[in-house]
């Protein structure tokens, strides 16, 4: 199964960005222990802070990946071209966040791109990427 893990704008900062809200662990630290316990799994990690880079990507892995994990960070409340390519391409997305978007400000309460998901999981810090890629894994 091969799965990937799409980050947006920000998160390329974890680790050190806001560690009250999202931790002091790197992503790339995380995402190498999530290969370890999944070792059977293709998994694969992308992160871009710009919105274009984001939708190509989407469209590079979106017809032939099993899955894909999607964190637009701050695009998920604006972007609608993001939703466009979501609902373009064939491979199911999960969208993720590492805090609880309903329990923040109130603009993070609406996402543009959860429709055209198959689910979203937010609020379980970076284990929410482990309960996405579970979710693909029992699927």
């Amino acid at each position: 199964m091969k799965v990937i893990i799409i980050n947006g704008p920000n998160l390329n900062l974890l680790g050190t960005r806001e560690t009250d809200v999202y931790g002091t662990q790197t992503f790339e630290e995380y995402f190498n222990s999530l290969k370890n316990k999944y070792s059977s799994l293709e998994l694969e990690y992308y992160q871009s802070n710009l919105e274009g880079e984001l939708i190509n990507k989407l469209h590079e892995v979106g017809f032939s990946y099993d899955g894909l994990i999607l964190n637009a960070g701050g695009y998920t409340h604006t972007s609608v071209a993001l939703r466009d390519a979501i609902a373009s391409i064939k491979t199911p997305v999960i969208e993720v966040h590492i805090s609880n978007i309903f329990a923040r400000e109130q603009f993070r309460h609406n996402s543009l791109i959860a429709p055209k998901c198959i689910g979203s999981i937010s609020g379980f810090g970076l284990d929410s990427y482990r309960l996405a890629v579970e979710s693909f894994m029992i699927s």
